[in-house]
């Protein structure tokens, strides 16, 4: 995903790291549009009583306390904020994921004993100053869809939506989730952000797991959605 993204800004000669990352289809990710209705998965169980609180705490809050709201979500998902000041980034993550070193990535963390399911900051140098010198979501969405399915390892890629909302300072930050079924882990979905500051381009992508036989509970779909929207440029000191 990072890759993709990275090609589509055409940034210098760094080489990003290649992300394959994923994440559910958002509750609290308001989307502009749907390119493709997402796939159907089995019938879940009922909602745990944990899952059905967060649930009515986050449809209420998001409406009339969106300061609240971060808030509260943030300590009763046992996320963490997570600041890079020399990067310039910040984002949530959740505290017991452990953060690991890997070639040409900024930031990256995964689950413990899992790691497929994780969070990965790039950041490179980009000509632009801000993503919409470059296109619309729609635009940068048909872009990165069409880069994920020229992967040989990519056997289906779908495009579930994209927004644009506000970041630090006014900042366009782009948001995007979409499915990819692969021959290297299966199906998974992929949640990831992205905004343009100091002419750098800053990508967080989210990846998790999603086989129809397993599909990601209502719970870890808010935390996966929590740190999406938590990424940002870290605020000035």
């Amino acid at each position: 995903m990072a890759s993709c993204i990275c090609n589509c800004f055409t940034l210098s000669n760094h080489n990003p790291l290649k992300f394959s990352n994923s994440i559910p289809r958002a509750s609290l990710f308001q989307r502009h549009t749907h390119l493709h209705p997402p796939r159907e998965t089995p019938s879940s169980p009922c909602l745990t009583k944990r899952d059905l609180g967060l649930s009515i705490v986050a449809i209420f809050l998001n409406g009339f306390l969106p300061n609240l709201q971060k808030a509260i979500l943030a300590q009763d998902l046992e996320l963490q904020r997570y600041t890079d000041s020399k990067e310039g980034f910040t984002l949530l993550r959740p505290s017991s994921w452990i953060k690991v070193e890997k070639a040409g990535a900024t930031a990256l963390f995964e689950e413990a004993n899992n790691g497929s399911n994780n969070i990965g900051v790039v950041v490179n140098p980009v000509r632009l100053t801000s993503l919409g010198e470059f296109g619309s979501p729609q635009f940068v969405a048909d872009k990165l869809i069409q880069a994920e399915r020229r992967k040989e390892s990519t056997k289906d890629a779908v495009v579930i939506g994209f927004a644009e909302r506000p970041g630090q300072g006014g900042l366009q930050v782009y948001e995007f989730e979409y499915e990819v079924d692969s021959t290297r882990g299966g199906m998974k979905r992929i949640f990831s952000a992205a905004f343009v500051a100091s002419k750098k381009l800053y990508l967080v992508n989210i990846t998790h797991s999603d086989k129809p036989e397993s599909p990601l509970n209502s719970n870890t779909r808010i935390m996966l959605e929590q740190v999406l929207h938590s990424f940002d440029a870290a605020p000035l000191t």
